[in-house]
């Protein structure tokens, strides 16, 4: 009885041992099949900042042109603060001294006051009536979300495409000169809609109220599109060959308004 035993044990050793083998060889011929893709994804995890170069040391503002009134570096973030001593009478920027960069990605982690109205300001020029003011195009970032994300062009144009939608831009008749005059309800009026990416306030519920949130801007050619926390909130094809910009300054922004405080930090830039 106890032979009898040991030789079927022995032979389901041996089919174990060939159903090992067979899976075994299965197991590795598709795991060698899908090593690439593998890899792949392990890599954008492992290096989700490859090619960017941090802008911000995290301890001055070195590199910066700014109004120390309201800009500052706190908790290794740069800073802007309205207090009721300082309330604004023009909206102020902080300008990144290092370029103009045309074809970008731009990365920033923000943290904004419920009453905080601000944005990430790009392809811009000095508006040079007053200190430390920028015109031109700006990813919207306010505490109550109402415009986070959305496309507005500072002192130009306005409003090129609100959250959730995909736009093209076209430019106003040639007897318009000025380009206000071409802007109704705080809107350019050459916003033509290409499609919606997805409800307005869905989108914004996205977005964390008082929380630090991630927004990326990918501006290539004529094309600008705004995430936030990997969402896409708008996306602009500017056809408007009179009025856009290929490339420019950058900034953030301490909007009018009550007392408010804004903070950025993790700031990457990688040209493209």
């Amino acid at each position: 009885m106890r032979t009898q035993i040991k030789s079927k044990l022995g032979t389901l050793a041996v089919y174990g041992l060939s159903f090992g083998m067979i899976a075994g060889g299965l197991w590795s011929c598709k795991n060698s099949e899908s090593a690439g893709a593998r890899k792949l994804e392990v890599s954008d995890v492992i290096k989700p900042n490859e090619g960017f170069k941090s802008i911000f040391d995290g301890k001055t503002l070195d590199g910066w042109e700014f109004d120390p009134v309201y800009w500052s570096v706190q908790d290794g973030a740069i800073t802007g603060v309205i207090t009721p001593e300082t309330v604004l009478k023009n909206n102020t920027f902080i300008i990144w001294k290092g370029g103009e960069p045309a074809d970008f990605e731009l990365k920033v982690d923000y943290w904004i006051s419920e009453a905080g109205n601000s944005g990430v300001q790009y392809r811009s020029v000095r508006f040079t009536e007053l200190p430390f003011a920028l015109r031109g195009h700006q990813a919207d970032i306010d505490g109550a979300n109402r415009y986070t994300g959305q496309n507005y062009e500072e002192r130009k144009r306005t409003t090129l495409a609100y959250r959730g939608q995909k736009t093209r831009i076209t430019s106003q008749p040639d007897g318009i000169t000025e380009t206000r005059g071409y802007v109704e309800q705080n809107a350019w009026k050459g916003l033509n809609l290409v499609s919606e990416l997805g409800n307005r306030d869905e989108l914004g519920a996205l977005i964390k109220k008082g929380e630090w949130n991630t927004i990326r801007i990918v501006a290539k050619g004529n094309v600008m599109q705004h995430y936030v926390n990997g969402t896409l909130m708008s996306e602009v094809i500017d056809d408007d060959a009179k009025n856009r910009m290929a490339k420019g300054l950058m900034g953030f922004q301490v909007h009018v308004g009550p007392p408010m405080k804004v903070q950025f930090k993790n700031i990457m830039l990688k040209k493209l």
